[in-house]
């Protein structure tokens, strides 16, 4: 969907100057580039890319197709919703940007707060119900293609540990510009320091691994997802240090430590899924049992039987539910992950 709401608010990548709506192309009003919105969102990425690009942008890392479509938020990412909710608060009437959007699904997952958000990511792997309902961009988080001071809140989600040192400054630096004076940003991301209960993670994920090589479970595409990982910050300290650069104090930070989290998600969900897939490569002659082919049709069967509800659904809520008490017990305890509410002090 290419709505009318943020026309306003958006500027050329390239030379800063208003666009205008023509039909279905938005043209610069100054260096008359166009911009094609004809696929149902805008690409209004810099013509001069840098040279610092994501994996994301790699048609192998979405090759199991669970970016094609938006289920209900469930497991870890129900957690990242129920605590961006509790902490940013979306609320009618907000202007809000989802810096790094991924498929769109968390910006779906908001629509129906009454506030007004764009979602914004450098990778063109948005999911078909976003784009058919949501405000979606394509751009580059280190020159983002807003004037100044149009949102009043962001969010960005399992998108700082991809970035340089560099980078982060940039994108840092680009939604202080975005934000109004008094603005909120709210992330989820890790530092590269762990707590005392990292222990508890490295038995979980050793345990994993052992899974793995009995052939219980595939971590390739996760192997393949965090190999993008460059993990910025050093520890709390340099958060902090790096948020006050850029313009911004930390209002409050939540620690996510998630031992059940991983267990749940890394153990049990993985065998599951491992299980669905097998089933799928022996429905397909000749198959292999790792074939993406056989993961990619088990997902999608998983995510039409969400969409339907049922007991799996249900079963899935309660496992979320569950997942919770990772922050009602460790919350407090310094952790490597954590959930972060940053303010806009000064430009």
């Amino acid at each position: 969907m290419t709505s009318d709401a943020w026309i306003d608010w958006v500027r050329c990548p390239d030379c800063a100057a208003p666009l205008t709506r023509a039909g279905t192309a938005l043209r610069c009003t100054q260096c008359g580039r166009v911009f094609d919105l004809s696929s149902g969102y805008a690409d209004l990425r810099p013509l001069t890319a840098f040279s610092e690009q994501t994996k994301y942008l790699d048609e192998a890392l979405h090759a199991d197709a669970r970016h094609e479509s938006v289920s209900p938020p469930l497991l870890g990412s129900k957690v990242r919703h129920n605590m961006l909710r509790r902490l940013l608060a979306p609320a009618s009437g907000d202007r809000i940007v989802d810096l790094g959007c991924g498929s769109g699904r968390s910006v779906a997952w908001h629509s129906a707060s009454g506030a007004t958000i764009v979602g914004i990511d450098i990778s063109p792997f948005f999911a078909h119900d976003a784009i058919a309902k949501c405000d979606l961009l394509l751009g580059d988080l280190r020159r983002l293609p807003f004037k100044d001071a149009v949102f009043g809140k962001a969010w960005s989600l399992d998108v700082l540990e991809h970035l340089s040192p560099e980078a982060l400054r940039d994108m840092l630096a680009e939604a202080n510009r975005v934000l109004a004076p008094g603005g909120a940003l709210f992330v989820y991301t890790h530092v590269r320091k762990n707590g005392p209960l990292a222990g508890g993670l490295k038995l979980i994920n050793g345990l994993a691994r052992q899974l793995e090589r009995v052939g219980l479970i595939d971590l390739r595409q996760e192997r393949l997802r965090k190999s993008d990982h460059l993990n910025p910050l050093v520890d709390h300290d340099d958060l902090a240090r790096t948020m006050a650069a850029a313009g911004f104090s930390l209002e409050r930070v939540v620690y996510y430590t998630p031992l059940i989290g991983a267990f749940i998600e890394n153990i049990l969900m993985r065998m599951a899924e491992r299980l669905l897939s097998r089933r799928a490569a022996a429905r397909q002659l000749g198959s292999d049992k790792n074939d993406v082919a056989a993961v990619r049709e088990a997902r999608t069967a998983a995510k039409a039987r969400l969409a339907r509800g049922g007991p799996l659904y249900q079963a899935l809520r309660l496992l979320s539910a569950i997942m919770m008490l990772d922050i009602f017990l460790f919350g407090r305890m310094k952790s490597g992950p954590f959930f972060a509410l940053a303010r806009k002090t000064r430009p």
